[in-house]
C-alpha cells in the first residue's frame, strides 16, 4: 500500500510512497489493476509473503474510519480486483470478517465498502462467482450483517442494492428467503401468514406520520410481491392473505386506514385476483373490523365491477 506503516499514518523519513501505492491512484480499476498484477507477480515468486498481505489488509479493513471516502473506495476496488485476478492464497474470510466491527458497521462504512466491492467484482465475474466467495467467507446467509442495525431489514436490502444497480443480488436474496420458508415444510396457509408477518415486521415505521407509514408499507408490499405471488397459488391462499391483512389492520392502529391501499397494491402487483377480492367483499367470513374495511374498500370494488362491465 506504499509508505503507510499503520492505518492513517505515513513514515516521515521514507519520503514519497512508492509508485505502486494504491492510495495514490485514481479510484478507477484501470489505475489500480497494475498494483494488483504487480503484487501477484511478487507472490508467485515469494508465496510466503501472502501472510504479510493478509495481515496488512486485515489492519486496513479494520481501520476504515481512518481513511477518507475516496481512499475507502480505492481499497474496495483493490480488494475486489485481488479476487477477480485470483491472487493466490487470499482467503475470503480474511476480507469479510474483519469488516464486521460494530463501530464500522454502525457508521455505514462497511455497507459503502462492500457495495463498491460487489460492483467492482461483478464487472468481470458472475453472480455465482460472487456467491461462491461469500460462501467461503461465511457471509452468504448473513448479508444483512453489513447493514447498520437500524437498516437491517429485507426492505432496506432491496432498496439499497436496487438503487446501486445490483438487482441480481436483490433477486438472489429474495430467492434465499423463499427457499428457507419452503424448506420448513409448513402448510401453505401457514406459510402465507408467516410471510406477511415477516414482511410487516421489516417495515421502518415513522412514529405517527401516517403518510410516511403508508409509503413504507406499500414499498414493502412492492418489494416482496414476487415472493407472496409465488406462494399465493390458489384463490383459497389469496383469500387467506386477505384475512391476514384484515386482522393485522384491525389489530394495529397504524394500519387501520391502510387496508384499501394495501389490497389495491396487492391487486396491481398480481398477488390478489379480482375474483378473490370480490369474494372477500361479498362473503368474507372473518368479522374483525369487517364492517369498517368493507366500507373503505367499496370505492375500489365499484371500480373493479365497472371495469369488468366495460370489458
Amino acid at each position: 500500500m506504499g509508505g503507510r506503516t499503520q492505518p492513517g499514518t505515513i513514515k516521515p523519513d521514507e519520503g514519497e510512497r512508492h509508485p505502486y501505492s494504491v492510495l495514490d491512484c485514481h479510484p478507477k480499476r484501470e489505475a489500480i489493476l497494475p498494483s494488483v498484477l504487480y503484487i501477484q507477480k511478487i507472490l508467485r515468486r515469494r508465496p510466503f509473503l501472502i501472510k504479510n498481505l493478509e495481515n496488512v489488509m486485515r489492519k486496513f479493513l479494520q481501520s476504515l474510519e481512518l481513511f477518507e471516502e475516496n481512499e475507502r473506495k480505492k481499497l474496495a476496488i483493490f480488494t475486489a480486483l485481488t479476487f477477480s485476478q485470483k491472487l493466490s492464497g487470499l482467503p475470503p474470510e480474511m476480507v469479510f470478517q474483519p469488516l464486521l466491527k460494530d463501530n464500522l458497521v454502525a457508521k455505514g462504512l462497511v455497507l459503502s465498502f462492500i457495495t463498491d466491492f460487489f460492483k467492482e467484482y461483478l464487472v468481470d465475474n458472475s453472480l455465482d462467482d460472487l456467491i461462491s466467495i461469500l460462501k467461503r467467507g461465511k457471509m452468504e446467509d448473513n448479508l444483512l450483517d453489513f447493514f447498520p442495525s437500524a437498516r437491517r431489514s429485507a426492505e432496506c436490502f432491496s432498496e439499497h442494492f436496487t438503487k446501486e444497480g445490483l438487482l441480481a443480488l436483490v433477486e438472489y436474496h429474495e430467492k434465499k428467503i423463499f427457499e428457507r420458508v419452503k424448506d420448513a415444510n409448513l402448510p401453505d396457509v401457514e406459510v402465507v401468514r408467516i410471510l406477511w408477518d415477516v414482511l410487516m415486521d421489516a417495515v421502518q415505521w415513522s412514529g405517527k406520520n401516517q403518510q410516511q407509514n403508508a409509503n413504507a408499507v406499500l414499498r414493502q408490499v412492492k418489494t416482496w410481491a414476487g415472493l407472496l405471488n409465488a406462494f399465493c397459488t390458489s384463490g383459497k391462499l389469496e383469500l387467506e392473505l386477505m384475512y391476514k391483512v384484515q386482522i393485522q389492520c384491525y389489530e394495529d392502529a397504524k394500519l387501520m386506514k391502510l387496508f384499501p391501499e394495501i389490497i389495491r397494491s396487492l391487486y396491481e402487483l398480481d398477488v390478489l385476483a379480482e375474483d378473490t377480492i370480490l369474494l372477500w367483499f361479498r362473503k368474507g367470513a372473518n368479522p374483525k373490523g369487517r364492517q369498517t374495511f368493507v366500507k373503505a374498500l367499496e370505492p375500489f370494488v365499484n371500480w373493479l365491477e365497472e371495469a369488468e362491465e366495460e370489458e
